[in-house]
């Protein structure tokens, strides 16, 4: 539990960072116009924490299979590694098509330069020739996708047709055995041969997503056992065409919902990434709730380890509890220190940020902890990591985690700090940090003379007796630094 509580500690800091962020610790930096402005720049002008270049020596890993530059030497294929504190892969669905894609641009300018390189859309559920991917929604998500190497795109794939007719589950319990029969194996070959053709192989499948909900005809409760031969039927139908290197995401809705979503798990032949869609809800709800409820945040977490599957957050954002800064910067903690494969928010009203004026607050902590940061970008396809050996989890952050917490290192969160003009004139960048002393170990009383020990006796307290200032340290740098 040591490295669950860890985490814990490191989303405390965020969330007082955040909350320092929005009393005002750094206004003149972040303004008032964070949210709700999709082309116009914020009052500040042009971004001033650009990337960081790597210490020498060392890369981001890179490359998507379309013949990028090699990953680092402790890159495991397949993996992201996020090098010299680079963030998860990230993105945001902002609309399904050509105005979709123009709308990354607006976000990475938004966020000072942090690199956008997960596209993400979704086929229509309408007809069986909208899932084949008729017509012209892929064409601009190819081209943005190849135009720089390591991008990702991402696409979401209904399983059946008519994917929101809100069909009965009698109706839906036939269209299953129909699918696992081999009766629409055609319709995903399509897709498949059609995504090669463009260029993009290498293809993130968000298939049959949320399917342990109620709101998709593609929903798994009618007949799990039907429903995961059926996505094993999919999955070797695409797999089958020539130049593929998809990966298949499974991403049930957080929670519980109509059915627990380890019932419609297929098996680990055909998933290579346990996703969830996590949206700020039920009213009321906390996000220690979010968490640790079954079939919860961590319970993906732990069921991805155990099955030896990166993960991914395809889907998440506000909603039910409104204009929640604390949502955000929990969320995006979270996001930070479990390292998915790629996260992308829904920036759309009631959920998003930068499309959505109703969220000031979350918006200014969402552009607060990701700007001007670097990203990691997606590895090749590659085997997917081993199960990690009982005791030697991690933390979230990087480090060991063996069930007991042997270090008394402070923790330290911080985020980028877009300058005023007046400290423009001194400093070239600048930080918000906050960081926690742990408490000291109690002496020991020896019965004999003993040699002293490297390791510290006792790990950080649940509690951490020193507190964070009323305000946060506003650390200006006078160049660009490794700590972001």
């Amino acid at each position: 539990m040591a490295e669950r509580h860890h985490w814990w500690v490191r989303a405390g800091i965020a969330l007082a960072t955040a909350a320092a962020l929005l009393s005002g610790a750094s206004a003149t930096g972040l303004g008032d116009d964070s949210a709700g402005r999709l082309l116009d720049l914020p009052a500040y002008g042009s971004p001033v924490a650009a990337p960081l270049p790597s210490p020498a020596g060392t890369d981001t890993a890179t490359g998507s299979g379309r013949g990028a530059a090699s990953a680092a030497p402790s890159a495991t294929p397949g993996t992201v590694t996020q090098a010299n504190g680079g963030l998860p892969p990230m993105g945001a669905f902002t609309d399904s098509g050509a105005e979709g894609v123009r709308n990354l641009a607006a976000l990475q300018t938004w966020l000072g330069g942090t690199q956008v390189s997960v596209g993400h859309t979704y086929l229509p559920g309408d007809d069986w020739g909208s899932i084949e991917g008729d017509g012209d929604l892929l064409q601009p998500w190819a081209d943005w996708t190849r135009a720089e190497p390591g991008r990702l795109f991402v696409l979401n794939v209904p399983m059946q047709a008519d994917n929101e007719g809100g069909l009965p589950d009698s109706q839906v319990r036939d269209l299953i055995a129909q699918g696992a029969s081999g009766a629409f194996d055609a319709h995903f070959t399509a897709l498949a041969q059609r995504l090669v053709r463009l260029g993009v192989p290498d293809t993130v499948i968000v298939l049959g997503w949320e399917m342990n909900g109620t709101t998709y005809t593609h929903r798994c409760g009618p007949d799990p056992e039907g429903w995961k031969a059926y996505w094993n039927r999919v999955v070797t139908a695409m797999r089958a065409v020539p130049g593929q290197h998809f990966r298949f995401d499974f991403a049930p809705d957080r929670g519980r919902d109509a059915v627990a979503w380890t019932q419609c798990y297929p098996g680990d032949a055909t998933v290579d990434v346990i996703g969830m869609d996590s949206y700020d809800q039920p009213s009321g709800e906390t996000f220690h709730q979010q968490v640790t409820e079954p079939y919860g945040l961590q319970a993906q977490v732990d069921f991805a380890a155990a099955h030896g599957k990166e993960i991914s957050y395809p889907e998440w954002g506000l909603f039910r509890n409104g204009d929640d800064a604390d949502y955000m910067s929990l969320m995006l903690t979270w996001i930070i220190t479990h390292h998915p494969l790629y996260q992308t928010i829904t920036d759309y009203c009631p959920h998003g940020v930068l499309q959505c004026a109703q969220n000031p607050e979350a918006s200014k902590v969402y552009r607060a902890l990701l700007f001007g940061r670097r990203t990691a970008t997606a590895g090749p396809v590659g085997t997917a990591p081993a199960a990690p050996a009982p005791g030697t989890g991690t933390d979230g952050a990087g480090g060991p985690g063996t069930g007991t917490s042997t270090t008394s290192s402070p923790v330290e969160t911080c985020v980028p700090m877009p300058l005023s003009e007046v400290l423009k004139k001194s400093y070239t960048s600048g930080q918000v940090c906050m960081r926690l002393e742990p408490r000291a170990a109690a002496p020991a009383t020896p019965a004999a003379p003993a040699t002293p020990s490297a390791t510290p006796s006792a790990g950080p307290s649940a509690t951490p007796s020193a507190r964070p200032s009323a305000a946060p340290t506003v650390t200006p740098t006078p160049g660009p630094t490794s700590a972001l």
